[in-house]
C-alpha cells in the first residue's frame, strides 16, 4: 500500500484530516474499491455529526451505487447502529456497511470504519490493503451498466429492541443516572431507550453538534472528565455515563463523581457474561491484564489473551466463540451483537446489576482496585518510539516477555505494557501492580523518565 499517497488509510479504519487527507474526490473512490474488492450488493451505511461527515458519506454512496451495489442509508447514527444493521439485516441481502466517523479524533479529522457480511470487520490485511491499491494504481474496475439503488431507512426500532435485550426492564430500579453525550450521536439513543427504562436521567451536552462546543467528546482524556464528576456529585446520582462521539465507547463515573478505569470494567463485565454462560470465554488486551485473568479464572471462564484493536479482537473472537471481550480503552464486546463493540450495552448491564446487588458502583469495584492499582494509559508523542521501546526492553529484560501488542513485560509485584498507537502517533504506557500503590507510582515514574 502507498501510504505516502492514502496516509488516511490505517491498520483496521480510514482516518484523516479533511480535506487534506480524505475528501469527497477520495470518498467516491473509497466506495468504488470497497464494493469491487468484496463484489458487494447491498450496503448499510451511515454518518456521525461530524461537519463533513454528510458530504463524506454523499460521495461514498455515490461511489457505492457506481459500482452497481444498493445502499441502505441510516443517516445520522452511531457506529454500533451499523454493526447491528450489518449482521441483523444479513438475512435481508445486507453484505456490507459503512459509518462515516473519525470517533475521537479532533474536529477536522473524519474518517470510516467497515464491515462485510454479518458484520465481520475489514482490517488493511483483509481488504483496506487492496482497496488503497486499486484507488493508487487507478485500476478499480469499471462502474456497473445499472448504479445500485438507494434507500433511506429508518432501522433504530429494532436496534433499540436488541439492546433492551439484555437487561430484565421489570427488575430494574429507578436510579438517577448522569448522561453525557459531548454533543456526539449518543443523545437520541438515550432518549429512545429512556422511554422503556424506570431511570432519572441527567443530560448533558445532549443534543448531535458537529462544531463540538465543549470539544470532541473523549471521556478517555483526564481532562474531559471534569464535568462530568461534578454533575454525577451535583445531582447525588447513582451513576455517570459518558461516551466518545460515535459512542463505540461508554466511560463510568460511581455514585461518588469518581472515574472508574475501563479495565475494572471488563473484569465486572466479564463476571456478569459468565453467570449467563458459564466456562466461556472472555478475550482481553494484553495493556492491562491481571485483575482480568484473576476474576475469569474464579468465575469458571477462559481468559484469551487477544491484540488490542476492534478489528483484531472481533477477528479474535469468532474464532474462539467468545461471549464477552473487552478492552481497559472502553471497548466492549459481545457474542450476541455480532461479535462486535458496543456503548450502550455496557451500560445497560451494569445498571441492571446495581439494581439487582442493590450497592453501588464503587463497592462493586473497591476491591479489585485496591487488589490491582494501575497508573491509566499514559501517552507520550515521541520522535523514535521504536528506539524508546528497544531502550526499555533492554533495562527491563529480566520480566516475562509478551509481544502480543507492543511490549508487555511482568514481574512478581508489577507489570507493564507499552505500545505505539494504531490510530495517533503516540506511545501509550499502562502499569499495574499487585497491590502495591507505592511501587506502581516508582516503576510509573522510572518509564516515563526513559520515553520522556
Amino acid at each position: 500500500m502507498d501510504t505516502i499517497s492514502l496516509p488516511c488509510f490505517k491498520a483496521y479504519d480510514i482516518r484523516g484530516r479533511v480535506p487534506d487527507e480524505l475528501n469527497p474526490a477520495l470518498a467516491v473512490k473509497i466506495g468504488r474499491s470497497f464494493a469491487a474488492v468484496y463484489n458487494l450488493k447491498k450496503v448499510v451505511v451511515g454518518r456521525d455529526i461530524r461537519l463533513s461527515s454528510e458530504e463524506l458519506v454523499q460521495a461514498l454512496i455515490s461511489g457505492l451505487r457506481d459500482m452497481g451495489a444498493d445502499v441502505l442509508d441510516l443517516g445520522l447514527c452511531g457506529t454500533e447502529e451499523i454493526y447491528h444493521a450489518a449482521f441483523s439485516m444479513e438475512t435481508a441481502g445486507v453484505d456490507g456497511g459503512v459509518i462515516v466517523t473519525a470517533s475521537h479524533n479532533p474536529a477536522d479529522y473524519n474518517g470510516m470504519k467497515f464491515v462485510v457480511k454479518g458484520a465481520r470487520p475489514v482490517t488493511g490485511e483483509s481488504g483496506l490493503k487492496e482497496m488503497a491499491r486499486l484507488i493508487v494504481a487507478d485500476s478499480i474496475p469499471e462502474p456497473a451498466a445499472k448504479p445500485g439503488k438507494l434507500q433511506r431507512i429508518d432501522n433504530k426500532g429494532n436496534y433499540i429492541r436488541h439492546l433492551l435485550g439484555y437487561v430484565d426492564t421489570k427488575k430494574l430500579q429507578p436510579l438517577k443516572i448522569v448522561v453525557n453525550s459531548g454533543n456526539g450521536c449518543a443523545g437520541p439513543i438515550v432518549d429512545l431507550l429512556a422511554a422503556h427504562l424506570p431511570f432519572q436521567f441527567v443530560r448533558v451536552h445532549h443534543e448531535p453538534d458537529g462544531t463540538f462546543p465543549h470539544g470532541v467528546p473523549n471521556p478517555l482524556l483526564p481532562e474531559k472528565r471534569a464535568e462530568t464528576t461534578r454533575v454525577v456529585r451535583e445531582h447525588r446520582a447513582n451513576l455517570g455515563i459518558a461516551w466518545d462521539g460515535d459512542f463505540d465507547r461508554c466511560f463510568f463515573w460511581d455514585e461518588k463523581g469518581n472515574f472508574i478505569e475501563g479495565y475494572y470494567l471488563v473484569g465486572l463485565l466479564a463476571q456478569e457474561m459468565l453467570k449467563k454462560d458459564p466456562g466461556g470465554k472472555i478475550l482481553y488486551d494484553p495493556r492491562l491484564t491481571w485483575n482480568t485473568e484473576e476474576i475469569v479464572q474464579q468465575a469458571g471462564g477462559v481468559a484469551v489473551m487477544t491484540r488490542t484493536g476492534h478489528a483484531f479482537i472481533k477477528e479474535r473472537m469468532r474464532r474462539e466463540n467468545a461471549i464477552y471481550g473487552g478492552e481497559m480503552s472502553a471497548h466492549h464486546y459481545f457474542r450476541d451483537f455480532g461479535y462486535c463493540d458496543s456503548g450502550m450495552i455496557p451500560w445497560l448491564l451494569v445498571a441492571a446489576l446495581l439494581s439487582a446487588e442493590g450497592k453501588h458502583l464503587s463497592e462493586l469495584v473497591a476491591d479489585r482496585m485496591a487488589a490491582f492499582p494501575v497508573s491509566g494509559e499514559i501517552n507520550n508523542r515521541v520522535d523514535d518510539p521504536e528506539a524508546i521501546i528497544a531502550r526499555i526492553e533492554e533495562q527491563y529484560g529480566a520480566g516475562i516477555k509478551d509481544d502480543t501488542d507492543g511490549l508487555s513485560l511482568a514481574f512478581a509485584d508489577y507489570r507493564f505494557n507499552i505500545r505505539k498507537s494504531n490510530t495517533e502517533p503516540l506511545l501509550r504506557l499502562n502499569v499495574e501492580s499487585r497491590g502495591n500503590a507505592a511501587l506502581l507510582q516508582e516503576k510509573t515514574k522510572e518509564l516515563l523518565q526513559l520515553i520522556r
